[in-house]
C-alpha cells in the first residue's frame, strides 16, 4: 500500500529536521519518491513570507 506523508515549514532548516526525522522511521525500500517546493508571497505589511514543503511517497 501507498502512503504519502506532507510537511510544511516556514524555514528550510526546519523542514530538513522534520524530514530526516520521519526518513530515520522509514527503511530505503519503502520510501519511493520525494517532492519538494517553495512559495513565497507578501503580507499585507510587505513582508515576505516563505512555505518550504515536502511530499514524501512511501510504502507502508
Amino acid at each position: 500500500m501507498l502512503k504519502i506523508a506532507v510537511f510544511d515549514e516556514e524555514h528550510e532548516k526546519d523542514l530538513q529536521t522534520e524530514v530526516n526525522t520521519f526518513l530515520k522511521g522509514i527503511s530505503d525500500e519503502q520510501l519511493v519518491d520525494i517532492k519538494y517546493t517553495v512559495a513565497a508571497a507578501c503580507d499585507p505589511e510587505g513582508e515576505q513570507l516563505y512555505c518550504f514543503s515536502a511530499l514524501i511517497l512511501y510504502r507502508k
